[in-house]
């Protein structure tokens, strides 16, 4: 019989695990609460209940090659860092080219998943589920895969904010931010500098009176226009990676800080952390700087408490007349229709084997997919673990001892926390290069960079110096695709393309006379010096020094 495989959320991480379900020969069923694909980024105005919620302008910041799944390319002429409504277009294509729309049950929520009697025998779930009329239903499943994402509750801590209760303006989180209009010529006060914080604040410092951003530690800030103007993540190389395992993690990270305090001073522009640049999820803003610059931001140290329209910070100073405050402050995670003793979560943090696999389940049949925050993009890393997970699913990869997955859980654990500020945040970091290749390596697809330079070497070097685009794990193993290598040559020509909108000729270069000079010059000087005692001869005869010379020069 088909083994049936639950999928909970029709977000990228669910879309990735129906196709690798069917590519595996499972039959998914896809359990979505709203009314379309896309998850995190299908923009709303009314946000619903206990799922994040974006803003209208949000633009990814990870680029199009490398966010990409890796056997489908994202169209040569959509742009490298794409609009939200270019990534939902992109997810219709995908869902449409590999048939998934019809695995999903639209607004579904799944009320409980919780093992049945005989599980540590068949590893199956039951799984209750309530339709948009309020009907609900009992499934049998062999397996499920949990694709919620960790945008799940909104992280208010107004106990930290002293007087809140007592602001006379608006306030909210910044999953309840659509658009700036209505802040005109307002004062406003963001609270946090992640990526959702920065780019409100640049957001609203168009049309606010003025805009001040709050940040208790500071923050690195990168910029999505890497070197000669191509997108920073395609800098996520091998050759890198390499270079960060044999220099001291202090040692990295001044070289990388070096080069982001050349753009622009952090001290200078009050952001520099007291941390160092890998020990943080790193904020990606364009245009902070140069609202900095203009005045149209501020940035304040945290708030030390709120009165009536005033706000006080840290530093003692006081802004009067604020009219808004958001809280841009991140999510929490949790799996409300889980059993604890399945998988607990405190403090945003949960134990799971590579972080998908609770390691005490006596049947491995439950895969959380997505629950991790990169450096570097997300879509890539929930397809790689859906693929993994389906194989274990059918018993094609085995999992270690219950003790061998506890140890990796805790030396997981305890690596980030001697790496990363303490926080919230930094309980499910992963570096992308290091974590695919890690999941590629149980699965059986991690490329093989030895084997590849000398059986295929422009293939190789390619994948060594070369950006860590997806395709690189379609090379060989299950879900081997025939067109990976093509992808891969063809990756830099998918960059340039959305670029190419008017005609631009290079002008014909001049020939230069200038190192032909230099050279002649040089030769000149040397025979000079060389001939230096009998200098005086050839100053009586210049024709013996032009024979001597001659033997130099290049042939005419």
């Amino acid at each position: 019989m088909t083994r049936r495989v639950a999928v909970i959320g029709g977000g990228s991480s669910g879309l990735a695990c129906i196709k690798s379900c069917l590519d595996e020969g499972l039959e998914p069923v896809c359990y979505e609460s709203g009314d379309d694909i896309g998850g995190l980024w299908r923009f709303k105005e009314n946000p619903e209940p206990d799922r994040a919620s974006i803003y209208h302008s949000v633009i990814i910041n990870t680029s199009k090659e490398m966010m990409c799944f890796s056997d489908f390319p994202i169209p040569a002429n959509f742009p490298n860092y794409m609009h939200n409504s270019l990534i939902m277009d992109y997810f219709r294509m995908y869902a449409d080219h590999f048939q998934l729309t019809k695995h999903i049950r639209f607004n579904t929520k799944v009320l409980q998943v919780r093992q049945r009697s005989d599980f540590s025998h068949s590893g199956q779930w039951d799984v209750e589920t309530e339709n948009k009329d309020g009907k609900t239903e009992k499934h049998i499943f062999d397996a499920v895969m949990i694709c919620i994402g960790h945008h799940c509750h909104p992280n208010l801590p107004l106990h930290d904010f002293p007087g809140i209760d007592t602001f006379e303006g608006t306030y909210f989180h910044s999953r309840d931010y659509k658009t700036p209009e209505e802040w005109r010529n307002k004062k406003a006060v963001v609270i946090g500098i992640g990526n959702s914080g920065g780019d409100i604040a640049v957001e609203l410092s168009r049309v606010t009176k003025q805009l001040y951003l709050s940040t208790r530690r500071g923050a690195w800030i990168l910029n999505r226009v890497g070197d000669n103007g191509f997108p920073l993540d395609l800098h996520l190389k091998r050759v890198l990676d390499f270079l960060q395992l044999i220099l001291p993690f202090g040692v990295f990270c001044g070289l990388a800080e070096r080069q982001l305090n050349q753009r622009f001073d952090h001290a200078l522009y009050n952001l520099k952390p007291k941390h160092r640049l890998f020990s943080q999820h790193p904020t990606v803003n364009d245009e902070l700087p140069n609202r900095i610059l203009s005045g149209t931001v501020q940035v304040k140290p945290n708030i030390r408490r709120l009165q009536g329209s005033s706000v006080e910070f840290d530093d003692g100073s006081v802004v009067e007349d604020v009219d808004l405050v958001v809280f841009a402050t991140g999510y929490r995670f949790s799996f409300p229709f889980l059993a604890s003793h399945v998988t607990s979560v405190s403090g945003n943090k949960a134990s799971l084997y590579k972080y998908v696999f609770p390691p005490e389940l006596e049947r491995p049949t439950l895969a959380i997919i997505g629950l991790v925050q990169p450096l570097g993009a997300i879509m890539p890393i929930s397809e790689m673990q859906a693929r993994w997970a389906t194989r274990v699913f059918k018993g094609c990869t085995k999992l270690p001892s219950v003790a061998s997955m506890l140890k990796d859980v805790q030396c997981k654990q305890e690596t980030m926390a001697k790496r990363y500020v303490p926080s919230q945040r930094h309980t499910i970091q992963v570096d992308y290069l290091n974590y695919m290749d890690e999941i590629a390596g149980l699965l059986g697809v991690r490329p093989n960079i030895p084997r590849l330079l000398l059986t295929d070497p422009r293939l190789g070097l390619k994948v060594l110096f070369g950006p860590g685009t997806p395709y690189q794990y379609r090379l060989k193993g299950p879900g081997k695709w025939a067109g990976a290598r093509q992808a891969i040559f063809t990756q830099w020509e998918r960059v340039a393309q959305p670029m190419q909108t008017r005609p631009c000729d290079d002008p014909k270069t001049k020939r230069s006379f200038m190192w032909p000079l230099i050279l002649s010059a040089a030769v000149v000087g040397w025979a000079a010096y060389v001939n230096r005692n009998n200098f005086p001869a050839y100053l009586q005869d210049p024709t013996a020094l032009l024979d001597k010379m001659k033997v130099y020069l290049p042939a005419q």
